[in-house]
């Protein structure tokens, strides 16, 4: 699906997200996409494989990042 962008048509796009939202809220849209895009991925390779560990490392995984975030 994204090979038959070409290179014009990703520099309109982005174009477009520059103008649309401007250059300081980019990176903020960047960092979203691109975490949504890492779990996407390990919830469908944890629903590939059938693997729980993972699963239960994941969680983990979020609960100390979010103690991280909130200082506690």
């Amino acid at each position: 699906m994204l090979s038959n962008i070409g290179i014009p048509g990703l520099i309109l796009v982005l174009v477009i997200a520059l103008i649309i939202f401007g250059p300081s809220k980019l990176p903020e849209i960047g960092r979203a996409f691109g975490s949504t895009l890492k779990e996407f991925k390990n919830a469908t390779n944890d629903l590939v494989n059938g693997d729980e560990t993972s699963e239960e490392k994941n969680k983990l995984k979020a609960v100390e990042k979010e103690k991280q975030n909130t200082g506690s």
